[in-house]
């Protein structure tokens, strides 16, 4: 119940009838004789969500009034408990937080209390997606089969998740092949405002998926965490926030022909990286983001892991409430939607000047022109015209070839078209694979469309994929399907190679599936750096194959280009991209479709009719999922035989008094990182190599090479896991130069072997550990194994240059403390090199939030430097989350206490 010292209930009415009460904002701004009217939108959302929320106790009346005089400019030392209404998370997160529940009611059971006490309070939806595996395509049963073999590797965690949903209230599943979480979630789960006990108020979210912020395109405000943060969340915790800067980004102008969603997000990767506006808000306004459908503003909130921000919001308007129409919902779910906005005096798209923002950024639709992204990183946009030469300075110059990209010394690419040698030997820049994937992309019928009328027009010229490119196409829902059968085009993808393979986050998070091995046999021969081109929004090294080098990010439509071309040292301006069946040559002009093509079959993407059938039952003809059978019972019973659901080991000693906070004295570098260090560098979520240490542990338990399957099918079993920590066969630890992978020196033998081996001989030498990094430490998926990962293996604290939100918010979730160097320092201007021992003062009297410590350095020779740095907890919350040793243990103490209080 919300305090009543604010009045701000008030009925709401559609048409004169009253049809439920909601918490006015405008009262509220009457009550505390304060102007909210020039308050960023997404800033009343979480201020709405106070009001309602407030009780005196986690929410306070402070809070309320804290929030209440945001000023766009002022110094940011307050934190906001934000109280979400729902959660959403796929399977590669939520089993792993189901394990933890479930780990959590047997550690409830152990201290003497009923095991149920462990219960989500709020609603759960888990979609299965990101399990699918490109293991066939290019053929009519590759959907088929990648589905019988899904379930086949993962039957045990589909059984699970099913034992879950009956063992815990308020949780859903979507089953696997229904679609990927983002694209369900505006689809069919988002209703834009909720009900409860005659309360009206705002959808809001966290996800357990970094692009859970594509929800951001039709006015739900939701961003992504790390799994730590969403169990707490889950059972009852506010998500706790600093508050944020909104930076306004004022869309003006038009997209010109030619220019696709894809290029538009691909620029503002690129310039809202370049601002800095990570852990901000970010609101969109102006006419220009009014004229864009919202499947283009998902588009361009989907990515807002890639450039930074918590949160990509466009208000709720017209153009929302047509889309929501388009996807199935109600007439009086809409009228609920508008009154209600309208109400709070937040319905329409701001126009410039009426908002007030910490910052403001101009950006000109029509100056976007066709681009892509990479060759390891989404923010590195390559113009179109510009990506030959691009190509050539990264494999062709010695000079100015990187080592991330490709081993200096290459021969310059030869000039030749492709389209001449069809199925010749491979070369450096050669595509081959092209992967029209999921995600941002695929909540476009823009592009997809686009990319069905390409195909079209290159079929009908005689054009073929190249047939050393593995082509696939995994939509992020069914509803894809439906409209391009409807509009005619599927059948001209089919042709080029792009058949359904599944519905899933599949290439664009690693699970593209094995290349022909006469393929992989070249690349491996010639050390050849070859492309993957595919419509994702991510790009990290060793992420979408571990054999290619160089991936770029790019629009459907040019995907499907790329793969008839064959290569991406290619100018698609001046070269063909091959011979059609009369033998001549072929544009990219020659078969791109006008804005008035993709138009005029725009319509069949706009059919509620599709919406309504194909989530009408999720497991409707799923024979598959329906003779999955499942344990039941409060309790999972674990099976210690098991190589994929270990319980999980981070209860094993919790008690209910809060322990001591240890010393850090004496720790060793267990690795030296460099800058933009991903958690895909962290924790792998590719397939697990035979030779590795994860590998090894499968062997001796028996496990196929052929079952393997990746690591983030294994997130369930921390054997593999920490097996897998710092696993990467990109990572470059400093520790050992010019070499890649898992690999340290044990200190003080000087001994190499791997990260985790290394981490065995310290543990039995009962010596801590830290890690120390460079800029953006943590960008990427929000993995929480990339914390939990080093946890186990010892790492006490990380000193990095700078941090992406969500890895540094799940270190402290794990107990790991974040520090930061202060002005110029970093490792090279300390001459590290991994024969020191590290001693953190400060410590002794706990942690305080951005307090300042010293970071002691013990070199070798014995002689000393010390230097300041910034401990990265950052609110009082989070000090308490590292105080109780992580996030679950707390959350765990706070359940039994409350518990105890209640039954006294």
């Amino acid at each position: 119940m919300a305090l009543s010292c604010f009045d701000t209930l008030r009925d709401l009415e559609i048409d004169g009838r009253t049809v439920g009460r909601y918490h006015s904002l405008p009262a509220l701004a009457q009550s505390l004789a304060c102007s909210i009217s020039r308050m960023p939108f997404s800033i009343r959302i979480v201020l709405e969500s106070l009001v309602r929320n407030a009780d005196g106790s986690t929410i306070e009346e402070a809070d309320v009034r804290g929030l209440a005089g945001w000023q766009a400019r002022a110094p940011r030392n307050e934190e906001i408990p934000f109280v979400v209404a729902r959660l959403v998370a796929p399977d590669a997160s939520g089993i792993p937080f189901l394990a933890d529940l479930a780990a959590m009611r047997d550690a409830t059971q152990a201290l003497g209390f009923p095991p149920r006490l462990i219960e989500p309070v709020v609603p759960v939806d888990l979609i299965v997606d990101h399990s699918l595996q490109v293991d066939r395509a290019g053929s009519a049963d590759a959907l088929i089969h990648n589905m019988q073999q899904e379930y086949r590797r993962n039957r045990e965690r589909y059984s699970f998740l099913k034992w879950a949903a009956k063992a815990f209230r308020g949780f859903r599943i979507t089953p696997p092949g229904v679609g990927i979480i983002h694209q369900v979630n505006i689809e069919q789960l988002a209703r834009g405002v909720w009900q409860k006990d005659g309360i009206f108020f705002p959808d809001s979210l966290v996800g357990t998926d970094s692009h859970t912020s594509m929800i951001n395109g039709i006015g739900v405000l939701g961003w992504g965490v790390g799994g730590i943060e969403a169990e707490a969340a889950m059972l009852g915790q506010p998500v706790y926030l600093l508050t944020p800067d909104v930076v306004g980004v004022e869309l003006t102008g038009s997209l010109p022909p030619g220019a696709t969603a894809t290029d538009l997000v691909l620029t503002l990767t690129q310039t809202l990286r370049a601002h800095k506006v990570v852990g901000k808000f970010v609101e969109f306004f102006g006419d220009g983001a009014a004229r864009l459908p919202a499947p283009d503003r998902c588009t361009i909130s989907n990515m807002a892991p890639e450039y930074g921000p918590t949160a990509a919001y466009f208000p709720v308007d017209d153009t929302t409430i047509s889309f929501l129409r388009s996807a199935g919902r109600t007439e009086e779910e809409l009228a609920q939607l508008r009154a209600y906005f309208e109400a709070q005096e937040m319905f329409g798209m701001p126009r410039a000047g009426q908002l007030d923002y910490t910052e403001v950024i101009q950006i000109d639709l029509a100056s976007i022109v066709p681009s892509v992204a990479g060759p390891s990183r989404p923010q590195d946009r390559v113009p179109l015209s510009e990506l030959k030469e691009r190509v050539r300075d990264l494999i062709g110059t010695p000079s100015t070839a990187p080592s991330q990209v490709s081993p200096a010394g290459h021969p310059a690419l030869p000039l030749a078209s492709k389209a001449h040698r069809h199925g010749a030997p491979l070369r450096h820049g050669d595509v081959v694979l092209a992967a029209i994937t999921s995600c941002s992309n695929t909540s476009n019928p823009g592009v997809l469309l686009a990319a069905g009328l390409l195909a079209k027009k290159a079929v009908e010229k005689g054009l073929h994929a190249d047939p050393n490119v593995k082509t696939s196409f995994t939509p992020g829902s069914r509803v894809v399907n439906a409209y391009l059968q409807q509009a005619g085009l599927q059948s001209y993808l089919d042709r080029l190679g792009f058949q359904v393979a599944g519905y899933g986050c599949a290439t664009c998070m690693g699970n593209s599936g094995p290349l022909e091995p006469h393929i992989e046999d070249q690349i491996s021969a010639g050390n050849l750096t070859v492309a993957a081109v595919l419509s994702g929004n991510r790009n990290f090294e060793a992420r979408i194959h571990q054999a290619i080098r160089a991936n770029f990010l790019m629009s459907p439509p040019l995907v499907v280009a790329f793969a008839i071309a064959g290569r991406v040292d290619f100018d698609p301006e001046n070269e063909p991209l091959g011979l059609g069946s009369d033998g001549a040559p072929v544009y990219l002009r020659d078969v791109w479709p006008s804005m008035e093509e993709v138009d005029a079959v725009m319509k069949f993407a706009r059919d509620p009719e599709n919406f309504k059938r194909l989530y009408a039952d999720f497991t409707a003809g799923d024979e598959l999922w329906q003779e999955l059978v499942a344990p039941e019972g409060d309790l999972f019973e674990w099976d210690d035989a098991s190589t994929y659901i270990r319980q999980p080991p981070f209860f094993a000693a919790v008690e209910l008094e809060v322990p001591e906070l240890k010393p850090l004295h004496g720790a060793r570098l267990l690795a030296l990182l460099g800058d933009s260090v991903t958690t895909d560098h962290v924790s792998p979520a590719s397939t697990i190599k035979p030779d590795s240490p994860a590998g090894s542990y499968l062997k001796e338990h028996r496990v196929p090479t052929g079952d393997f399957n990746s690591y983030i099918a294994r997130r369930t079993n921390h054997e593999v896991m920490m097996r897998g920590t710092f696993g990467n066969v990109r990572l470059r630890n400093l520790l050992l130069p010019g070499i890649e992978g898992g690999f340290t020196v044990h200190q003080p033998d000087g001994c190499r072997m791997s990260i985790y081996d290394a981490s065995l001989a310290y543990a039995k030498e009962q010596v801590p550990l830290i890690v120390i990094a460079g800029e953006e430490y943590g960008t990427g998926s929000s993995r929480d194994w990339a914390a939990k990962g080093p946890a186990l293996l010892g790492v006490r604290a990380v000193v990095a240059r700078g941090y992406e939100r969500i890895h540094r918010s799940n270190l402290i979730g794990m107990g790991i403390l974040p520090c930061q160097f202060i002005g110029d320092d970093n490792a090279g201007s300390l001459q590290l090199d991994g024969s020191e021992t590290f001693d953190l003062i400060g410590l002794e009297h706990g942690v305080e939030p951005r307090q300042q410590l010293t970071l002691r350095i013990t070199r070798a020779d014995g002689t000393r430097t010390e230097v300041a740095v910034l401990c990265r907890i950052d609110t009082p919350v989070e000090s308490d989350y590292f105080r109780h040793g992580g996030i679950l243990p707390y959350m765990l103490r706070k359940l039994l206490r409350e518990h105890q209080e209640v039954t006294a």
